[in-house]
């Protein structure tokens, strides 16, 4: 995020000659509002794209992220013919992205602008990909008023399998499709109806090619549709999806919010695991475990909380937020003399009901609530200006995950670390497949995030069934 004209990017620039940059893409915005710069540990990738805008690694006003989301829904939707329309401009944007409006007054104009330039295209069937794109998948198809299913790293035991493919950067590869959906289904079967791929960002495109690859030999389409917040591959990169295109004989159009480059001088990753090397990894401390203030929430247990199985057209996920929203802010409001501000945190690939949640939050609190998400990923936290990552925490995974619980994240969460005053309240969503004695063990979540607020609050949703559809 830029703060007082510093970009979140400047420090890796500066040390390892990283740079990006790219022209004004949708609504003004170039790749510089729209990404800091970190450095990751992961032997495939010395940096990381921190995005200002997804609601992952930095905590967000809610209705900025939402509203992203739906510009980029309304992207996806011209490019299969539907009229354009216009979001805010970018010195709106840049406003409520800075935080310069201290109430955070700056972000409802972003929000009902995006509302508005949305168009249906009901036809279409949006894929996201977990975990860092599953609520954005989420949000663009809301936008297009379209069936929604993403990919998941969950266990989940007799849920049938439709494909599998591999992210080759990422810290855990491996993708399953699970859907068991009607609506989805139907969608995954007919070559007509046009399928359209999300991501937070599309870098070399390699995740993009394997997901067409598996889905085309299931059911061959005319139209595919890859929708990132910022695309930054490089020519190659885009000259190999348009030969993958030819060969499959379907037309696959590619949006973003922001286009751009990235430029890697060389060695930069020896250089930038060197650097990364020079400071100790976050791992799991045990600490006394807290009290915590379970809030219980009116959720339909018929409504889902993701898409990991498949979500229809218009579904009731947006209602059920605005019931849940009343409930927890009067839960905050009796907690806490309505006194402070508020994070709401999502866990890994549970991030559409929580990011709803937060926005409906924002309406009913008479502080400032932003929204972000634990994570996989382990990046290099640096407290110094210029940089993405200031802080972060380490505890044990509570999902039930394919590949174990492992070691999770919650980064920039500790304002403390900066010399902020603690959240007022902290409210982690979880759902009911997570694992009790994880949270609470002395690594886990619960104690790690206590000490960053005034009150910790543990709101859990239920868990989706893959069986209530199939």
């Amino acid at each position: 995020m830029r703060t007082a004209g510093t970009w979140s990017g400047t420090w890796v620039q500066d040390r390892l000659g990283v740079r990006l940059d790219g022209p004004p893409g949708a609504d003004g915005l170039d790749v510089r509002d729209l990404l800091g710069l970190a450095l990751r540990r992961n032997p495939r990738r010395a940096h990381l794209l921190v995005s200002t805008v997804l609601g992952k690694h930095v905590p967000t006003d809610p209705r900025l992220v939402r509203a992203a989301g739906l510009r980029l829904g309304a992207l996806v939707a011209h490019a299969l013919g539907a009229p354009a329309g216009a979001g805010a401009d970018a010195a709106a944007w840049r406003t409520a992205l800075t935080g310069d409006v201290p109430d955070g007054a700056a972000a409802a104009p972003v929000l009902a602008a995006a509302e508005a330039a949305t168009a249906a295209v009901p036809a279409a069937l949006v894929v996201g990909y977990a975990e860092t794109a599953t609520g954005l998948g989420h949000a663009v198809a809301d936008a297009l008023g379209a069936a929604c299913l993403h990919s998941t790293r969950r266990a989940a035991r007799g849920a049938p399998g439709y494909a599998g493919f591999e992210e080759e950067h990422s810290h855990a590869t491996g993708h399953q499709l699970l859907p068991t959906e009607p609506a989805v289904l139907a969608r995954l079967a007919d070559p007509a109806a046009p399928l359209v791929l999300v991501d937070d960002e599309l870098s070399t495109g390699r995740t993009v090619a394997n997901t067409l690859r598996a889905l085309h030999a299931r059911t061959p389409r005319e139209r595919y549709v890859v929708a990132a917040l910022v695309d930054v591959r490089a020519g190659d990169d885009r000259g190999r999806l348009d030969a993958l295109a030819a060969e499959l004989g379907a037309r696959v159009d590619v949006v973003a919010l922001a286009a751009g480059t990235v430029l890697l001088p060389d060695g930069v990753l020896e250089r930038g695991a060197e650097l990364a090397a020079r400071t100790a990894p976050v791992a799991p401390r045990e600490r006394p475990v807290p009290g915590v203030h379970e809030v219980v929430l009116p959720w339909p247990a018929q409504v889902p909380t993701t898409a990991r199985f498949g979500t229809p057209p218009g579904h009731a996920a947006g209602a059920a937020a605005a019931d849940a929203a009343d409930a927890l802010a009067a839960a905050l409001t009796g907690a806490r003399g309505g006194a402070g501000d508020v994070l709401v945190l999502a866990s890994e690939e549970l991030m559409h009901a929580p990011l709803l949640l937060a926005r409906e939050l924002t309406a009913r609190s008479p502080g400032p609530v932003r929204f972000s998400s634990t994570t996989r990923s382990p990046v290099l936290a640096v407290d110094a200006d210029g940089y993405a990552v200031r802080s972060s925490l380490a505890f044990r995974g509570h999902d039930p995950a394919v590949d174990g619980a492992g070691v999770r994240y919650a980064h920039n969460a500790d304002r403390t670390a900066r010399g902020e005053p603690p959240w007022g309240a902290l409210v982690l969503v979880v759902d009911s497949a997570s694992d009790p004695a994880a949270l609470r063990a002395p690594d886990g979540a619960l104690a790690a995030l206590a000490p960053l607020a005034e009150r910790l609050h543990l709101v859990t949703l239920p868990a989706d069934d893959w069986s209530r559809t199939a």
